[in-house]
């Protein structure tokens, strides 16, 4: 049996919800091992100029935990 735990990450990008998603992972990723999924919790952008600014997403990531 595995055991997994989630955490709970906020990031933003200027591209996209996407990117935004991917530098979530990546940054997790350097610390910790065996992530197995991501799910996108809440999106939001801020505007600036009558246009969106940045990307923010509130992820969780589902990684198993070393026995």
């Amino acid at each position: 049996m595995s055991i997994l735990k989630v955490i709970e990450i906020l990031a933003n990008s200027g591209k996209s919800w996407e990117d935004a998603t991917q530098k979530a992972v990546a940054q997790a990723a350097e610390t910790v091992k065996n992530i197995k999924s991501v799910y996108v919790k809440e999106q939001s952008a801020t505007v600036k100029d009558g246009k969106l600014d940045q990307f923010r997403v509130n992820v969780k990531i589902t990684f198993e935990v070393d026995q």
